[in-house]
């Protein structure tokens, strides 16, 4: 695929967000369109009406796709964390076995042996933080599942609002939103909302608010009057004597991007991996510098880390959950059905090594960069051409995962964009983040099983985002860009059905 010429040079990605005067004038300028005082059709519209029904249209999707979300066997532990939380302990009952809402089924619990009955959740607090005004009202039976679509859709408002920042023009941020909201694992997390997918969904809110808020301070700066010749002092001259000493260090320090590191390290208390993401804001935001970026986002950052820290601290004595050190012990090890395993037996030994290698560790690199890249659905031609068929479907989701590029493959999209303008810092910024998290993830001895597609990979979505969002606006809104998007949301329809018809 060719992008236009001239595409992204200079500082032209930095000066569509970082826009002086009118919020549409130099984003415009940068994709040729006309100034918003021509616009005519789709382009009229109030972005604040299409963001409502971007929202709106996600929220019935999401709650329409999964009508037994509360089923027997639901994993809702954070409703059991909220409950514990209540009353004034750390520990959930376990195993409740009785009752109308059981809970011996959950896997990933710490039983403590000092406390029989008692057990420990080992995952980051946040969401049970969220449920506990609801858990107060409503106990147990608390509907986590459907909280999960309510945020999953305010997350799709928040796509476009963060599209609309990189784009001024409507059709290429809607399609971009409508890619996040229905072309990825996103629709799959907040039509779910169990456990690990409400996680996901709780960090992804506080990721889009941190990239917008990064974005937004790089702009406001930008279009500050006081911006010119008031850069801040480097580190040298900041510590140097003198009498405005106290002036220069102040000047390191910029409180938008503070905000920007308090929402990362925030969406850390829901899934630990989204922290780094960190490089994108040490390369976007205020502050006019990248060690002022650095260090105001870091000490944003920082604040959360240390409660989640303390959070570890109070309720198991370590400042890292031993809890997850027990579950790699006991996690059960699946048997990859997939068509690569089928074609090569060898992909189906797959392992867990607890006590030769770390819970995180390289040496899981490879196996688990081919459930994120490369992994197929399964494959059974003696059923025929059924592909909805429960009981003898020809292709089904392998539980183990699927490619990212065959469920989103507008993802693709990004390649063109990195190849053209990877120099520029917002490009570059979203490019390490991605990289950044996605490795740690396949360092990770389980990938994130039962599933549709890779789960994992919501914890870059809305870095990945800003590449799309970019490539389309630059690109066009046309039959490829259109056809790749549809083809992500058709893959993920088909995913949403497998997922809810075989209760996983």
């Amino acid at each position: 695929m060719q992008l236009p010429t001239g595409l992204l040079t200079s500082d032209e990605v930095e000066r569509s967000i970082a826009t002086a005067g009118s919020p549409t004038a130099a984003a415009d300028r940068w994709q040729g369109s006309a100034p918003a005082a021509r616009r005519t059709g789709l382009e009229a519209v109030d972005p604040r009406w299409i963001g409502i029904a971007l929202v709106a249209v996600a929220l019935a999707v999401y709650v329409i796709s999964n009508l037994e979300r509360t089923s027997a066997g639901f994993y809702n532990h954070f409703v059991w964390q909220a409950e514990a939380f209540l009353d004034g302990r750390f520990a959930i009952a376990f195993p409740v076995s009785e009752g109308p809402v059981t809970n011996a089924h959950f896997q990933d619990v710490l039983p403590l042996a000092d406390e029989p009955g008692r057990a420990l959740i080992p995952f980051p607090p946040l969401p049970a933080i969220l449920l506990t005004p609801l858990v107060a009202l409503f106990g147990l039976a608390t509907n986590a599942g459907l909280i999960a679509a309510v945020l999953g859709a305010v997350n799709v408002g928040l796509a476009w609002r963060l599209s609309r920042r990189l784009t001024q023009r409507h059709a290429p941020a809607i399609l971009a939103t409508l890619f996040y909201a229905f072309g990825t694992v996103a629709w799959y997390a907040a039509m779910l909302g169990s456990t690990w997918f409400l996680a996901h969904v709780v960090a992804s809110l506080f990721l889009f608010l941190a990239l917008t808020a990064a974005v937004d301070a790089e702009r406001r700066r930008a279009a500050s009057p006081q911006h010119d010749g008031d850069e801040p002092a480097t580190l040298r001259e900041a510590l140097r004597p003198g009498a405005d000493r106290a002036r220069r260090i102040r000047s390191l320090f910029d409180a938008r991007q503070f905000v920007a590191g308090l929402l990362l390290g925030t969406a850390a208390m829901a899934r630990l991996p989204v922290i780094f993401g960190a490089p994108f804001f040490v390369l976007v935001g205020g502050g006019g510098r990248l060690h002022t970026r650095a260090l105001s986002a870091g000490l944003g950052a920082i604040i959360p880390i240390a409660l989640l820290f303390a959070y570890n601290l109070a309720s198991t004595g370590s400042p890292f959950h031993p809890a997850y050190d027990y579950l790699y012990s006991t996690e059960f090890t699946p048997q990859p059905g997939g068509l690569l395993a089928q074609l090569m037996p060898p992909l189906a030994d797959l392992q867990y090594r607890h006590g030769e290698w770390a819970i995180e560790d390289p040496r899981y690199i490879p196996q688990n960069a081919i459930i994120m890249l490369g992994w197929l659905p399964q494959l059974n031609p003696s059923c025929g051409l059924s592909l909805l068929d429960v009981e003898c479907p020809l292709l089904r989701p392998d539980e183990l995962g699927m490619s990212l590029f065959l469920t989103s493959p507008t993802y693709l999209l990004a390649f063109p964009l990195i190849a053209a303008a990877l120099r520029r810092r917002l490009v570059l910024g979203a490019v390490l983040a991605v990289a950044a998290i996605a490795l740690i993830n396949v360092m990770h001895f389980s990938q994130g099983w039962v599933q549709f597609g890779y789960r994992f990979s919501n914890d870059f979505a809305p870095f990945a985002l800003v590449l799309v969002t970019l490539t389309i606006a630059r690109y066009g809104v046309r039959p490829l860009t259109i056809g790749l998007v549809a083809a992500s949301i058709l893959v993920n329809a088909w995913g949403v059905y497998w997922g809810v018809a075989l209760g996983w």
